[in-house]
C-alpha cells in the first residue's frame, strides 16, 4: 500500500472514531477538546501578528539600506532582507487562508494547496534566506581573508549572480517536493506529507536537517572563525607599526577596516541567533519525516514557526542596532518625524492666532464712546 492510500484511509478511520468518539463525550472531554482548538487558534493569529511585525521591521530596514545607498555596496545584505521581507509577507497570506478554513475544490482548490496552503512559497523564501546567509558569509571570508585576491578577481556580476542563485535553487527545490508530496483529500489541503515511499522520506528529512541547518551551521563557523582571527591580526600589525613610529594608516584605510569589522559582527550575531531560532523547526521536520505522528497542522508546529519568525522580525533590529548606515538613517527618520510633527503643531498655532488676532483688534480692543 502507497503512503497516500494510507494517509487516505487513516483520515478516514480518524473521522469515523471522531465521530463515535462525539456521541460518548463526557462534558469534561468537550471542554478539553475546545480548549486545543482555541491554542490552535490563537497560536495562528500570533504567527499572523508576528508576520506582520516582520513584514513592517524588514520594509523599515530595506529602506534605510537604499536610502543610505548600501544597495550598491551590500547587494548581499539587501538580497537577505528583501528575503526576510518575501517570507514575512507570505507568512501572513497563507495563516490568514489556513484560519479562513477554506474547502478546497476544482482546480483553484489544488493551485492554493499546492503553492500556499501547502506552505510552499513560504518555505522558498526561507529556505532562499538560509541559502543567502551562507553566501554572505563567503563573501565576508573572500573579502576580509583573501581581501588582494578577491579585490583582483571578485567581479559586479558575481555578486549579482550569488545574489539570484538562492532564488533559484530554493524555488526550484521546494515546487518539486511540494508537487510530488502534497495532496488535496477531502477538500483538505495536504503539504509535503504524502510520500510513496517512506525510505525516500526519511532520507529527504535527514538530507534537509544536514543541509540547511548543519551545513549551513558549519560554513558559519568556519568563514566567522577565520574573520575574526584575521582583524584581529589586522589590528596587532596596525598597532605594532604605530609603536615604532611607521607611517599611520590612512582614514580610507581605517574607515575600510572599522566596515569591514562592523559587517562582520553583524552578521555573527545574525548567524547565532539563526542557529538557535531555527534548530526546534528543523527537529520538528525531521521528526514529521520519520513518521512520529506529527503533522504541519497542530499547535506544536505552530509553535516552532512562532520562535522561528521571532528570528526573521528580529534581524532588522540587529541590522538597525550593529549595522551604522542603517542606525543612521532610522535615527535620522525618527528625529525628521518629530520634526515634522513639532512644524505642523507650530503652523496649527499660528494660523490659529491668525484667525483670532483681526477679531482681537477689530472686536475685542478699546472701545471708544
Amino acid at each position: 500500500m502507497t503512503e497516500a492510500s494510507s494517509l487516505t484511509s487513516h483520515l478516514s478511520v480518524v473521522m469515523t472514531t471522531v465521530q463515535v468518539d462525539f456521541t460518548m463525550t463526557t462534558d469534561e472531554n468537550t471542554e478539553t477538546s475546545l480548549l486545543s482548538y482555541g491554542t490552535d487558534f490563537y497560536l495562528e493569529y500570533a504567527v499572523i501578528i508576528i508576520g506582520i511585525a516582520g513584514t513592517a521591521a524588514n520594509g523599515l530596514v530595506l529602506y534605510a539600506l537604499v536610502a543610505s545607498k548600501q544597495h550598491k555596496k551590500q547587494v548581499l545584505i539587501v538580497n537577505q532582507n528583501a528575503l526576510d521581507l518575501a517570507s514575512c509577507s507570505f507568512l501572513i497570506i497563507i495563516y490568514t487562508l489556513k484560519i479562513s478554513n477554506i474547502s478546497l475544490k476544482g482546480l483553484l482548490g489544488y493551485w492554493l494547496c499546492m503553492l500556499l496552503l501547502s506552505e510552499n512559497l513560504l518555505w522558498f523564501a526561507i529556505d532562499a534566506s538560509v541559502i543567502n546567509l551562507a553566501v554572505i558569509s563567503i563573501e565576508r571570508y573572500l573579502k576580509v581573508v583573501h581581501h588582494i585576491w578577491s579585490k583582483n578577481n571578485l567581479r559586479k556580476w558575481m555578486i549579482y549572480s550569488s545574489a539570484v542563485l538562492p532564488w533559484v535553487i530554493s524555488f526550484i527545490y521546494n515546487m518539486t517536493v511540494a508537487f510530488l508530496t502534497s495532496a488535496v483529500i477531502d477538500g483538505v489541503c495536504h503539504g509535503v506529507v504524502i510520500w510513496d515511499d517512506h525510505v525516500a522520506k526519511i532520507a529527504h528529512g535527514i538530507w534537509h536537517f544536514v543541509s540547511f541547518y548543519v551545513i549551513i551551521l558549519l560554513i558559519f563557523i568556519l568563514c566567522y572563525w577565520r574573520i575574526l582571527a584575521t582583524i584581529r591580526h589586522q589590528a596587532r600589525v596596525m598597532a605594532s607599526h604605530n609603536t615604532v613610529g611607521r607611517a599611520q594608516p590612512t582614514a580610507d584605510q581605517c574607515h575600510k577596516s572599522q566596515m569591514q569589522s562592523n559587517v562582520a559582527k553583524t552578521m555573527i550575531f545574525v548567524c547565532a541567533f539563526f542557529a538557535i531560532a531555527w534548530l526546534p523547526e528543523n527537529v520538528y521536520y525531521v521528526l514529521v519525516e520519520f513518521n512520529t505522528k506529527l503533522t504541519f497542522l497542530e499547535t506544536k508546529y505552530y509553535a516552532v514557526v512562532f520562535v522561528s519568525f521571532l528570528y526573521i522580525c528580529t534581524n532588522p533590529l540587529i541590522y538597525a542596532t550593529k549595522y551604522d548606515p542603517v542606525k543612521r538613517v532610522l535615527l535620522n527618520l525618527v528625529f525628521c518625524k518629530k520634526i515634522e510633527q513639532l512644524i505642523v503643531g507650530l503652523r496649527a498655532a499660528v494660523r490659529g492666532m491668525l484667525r483670532v488676532l483681526p477679531n482681537q483688534i477689530f472686536f475685542g480692543g478699546p472701545q471708544f464712546g
